[in-house]
């Protein structure tokens, strides 16, 4: 082979999932070529890419056998398990380079691929940008598993995830409710919470247990037919989305859904209740036993992904999750469902009343086609509360509230509703301030606040409120900093009402003078 330089050559040589046959034949002609062979085993010795590999490695080839100090994530070095492979994969990593540096070529044998869940990696990260580096592809052992039960995992627009089995379970079962196809690789001690994320997330029936997919001791059963003390690490659970969502996959927010209803042969009296829920600012402390009593009951939960994630998994309950973006397309697929006869949620973060999607949905149920749908909106925490509780009681008096964004409302509407709410000196909430592609509007509304209010005014900036990092700014409209704000903020802008107190709190008193009314 030829080497540039005066180094040698590193390849990551996918050997597959077992079977020596699915070896490729790059990957055959790499390693029999190669000067020196390297491969993992754990402390027992053994290496499955070593045995697959098999006769290829030349007879004369240098071995090098990366044995793990640990396997599991507990060590006993000071540093814990992370701070021990990482000083594993150092030593290896220098072990490699004494070789290619004496201009031997390297391989090291992976199973399956080198870059899907491959210790490979971890070498080539450390030595690629030293040696000449290159990857050789390998059957990967959900491919193999796959093609072991005859499972297709997902068919036209249906989306596959991979998910690994050392997830927390309510993390599983969330990704696995929002998924059409899954594959769920490292098992063994896992397999326990695997199987009760399916369940949780309604797909332990049809899931399919597959173990060392292609060898001679391949097995395959119903995920709830497998003993969970006999799971071995090499093992993969599928679950295809045709077994559970249906032939046409769970699908867009299109309105498709009244085929895919009557395939599941819905016997309904008439439309069922569309209920409009706010799960509040952040985390369960915040959702009320209304609404959570409310989720609990539907089959079906449509909203912006991310607070579709907030929804506790529940068996049989299918998620509907989109972007940020098409309101009323969410709103008219829920409006399908309950159409038909379908238990169905919209939710939104917050109060679904405040810039939420209670009135996406009404304006979407103003189309005669759905005037028979009851809908009712269940009230949450807005975010305004929780900020203002945050501060204090900055909220004490007359207040208003305002969205910065100009998406639904031009500017000039914004500035016009800015002057005139402070013309009547009242506390202000401003949601969405800035975003990626928003940055100058806090910065014009600043300007026209400073303009009306004055620079010395209160103002509360909430950042993540309810959530990691949260973090609580008191500041004045002369001091605050606009290039600060994202959209994770909300700000309170305080009257001539609004008192700062020494230890930083700050109240809007109740009561108003009739002398301290402005004319407007």
């Amino acid at each position: 082979m030829s080497r540039p330089g005066n180094a040698g050559l590193l390849f990551g040589v996918g050997v597959g999932p077992g079977d020596p046959e699915l070896i490729t034949r790059k990957a055959a002609r790499i390693i029999t070529g190669a000067d020196v062979v390297a491969y993992y085993s754990g402390t027992h010795g053994r290496s499955i890419a070593r045995a697959i590999a098999g006769d290829l490695v030349p007879a004369g080839a240098l071995e090098e056998k990366l044995v793990y100090p640990v396997t599991t994530g507990t060590a006993a070095h000071p540093g814990g398990y992370e701070a021990a492979i990482a000083e594993f994969y150092d030593a290896a990593a220098d072990r490699l380079a004494r070789h290619l540096v004496a201009c031997r070529t390297v391989a090291v044998l992976c199973e399956g691929d080198p870059m899907f869940y491959g210790s490979y990696m971890y070498l080539h990260d450390r030595l690629a940008g030293r040696f000449t580096a290159d990857v050789v592809p390998g059957v990967t052992s959900v491919s193999a598993a796959s093609a072991a039960a005859a499972q297709p995992l997902v068919r036209r627009d249906d989306v596959l995830t991979v998910l690994p089995g050392t997830l927390p379970a309510p993390e599983l079962a969330r990704r696995l409710a929002d998924t059409q196809g899954a594959a769920i690789m490292k098992l063994g001690r896992t397999f326990p919470a695997v199987r009760s994320a399916l369940e949780q997330a309604g797909r332990l029936d049809g899931a399919v247990y597959v173990e060392r997919a292609s060898t001679g001791e391949q097995r395959i059963a119903p995920v709830r037919e497998v003993d969970p003390e006999r799971v071995p690490y090499f093992s993969v659970v599928l679950a295809g989305g045709d077994d559970v969502r249906g032939a046409g996959g769970k699908g867009a927010l299109t309105s498709g859904v009244a085929g895919s209803l009557q395939a599941r042969e819905v016997q309904a009296a008439g439309p069922a209740e569309l209920l409009v829920i706010g799960l509040g600012p952040a985390g369960d402390e915040w959702l009320t036993p209304e609404a959570a009593g409310a989720l609990a009951s539907v089959r079906h939960v449509v909203g912006y992904g991310p607070y579709v994630d907030r929804v506790p998994v529940r068996p049989g309950q299918q998620r509907h999750a989109s972007g940020n973006t098409v309101e009323l397309d969410r709103s008219r697929l829920a409006l399908d469902l309950a159409l038909a006869g379908e238990p169905v949620a919209v939710v939104s973060g917050g109060d679904a009343g405040v810039f939420g999607m209670a009135s996406a949905v009404f304006e979407a149920a103003a189309d005669p086609a759905y005037r028979t749908v009851p809908v009712r909106v269940l009230p949450g925490v807005s975010a305004f509360q929780a900020v203002a509780a945050r501060a204090g009681a900055p909220m004490g008096g007359d207040f208003a509230v305002m969205s910065l964004s100009d998406r639904l409302k031009p500017w000039e509407v914004i500035e016009r509703r800015l002057r005139a709410v402070s013309a009547a000196d009242m506390a202000l909430a401003i949601y969405n301030p800035a975003s990626r592609s928003r940055t100058g509007q806090i910065a014009r509304a600043r300007t026209v606040l400073v303009d009306e209010r004055g620079a010395d005014t209160p103002v509360v900036v909430g950042r993540s409120v309810g959530r990691a990092g949260e973090s609580l700014e008191v500041t004045t409209l002369g001091e605050l900093d606009p290039a600060a704000i994202d959209m994770r903020c909300l700000l309170i802008v305080g009257s001539s009402a609004t008192t700062v107190t020494p230890g930083g709190r700050v109240w809007t008193a109740r009561s108003v003078d009739a002398g301290d009314c402005p004319r407007v």
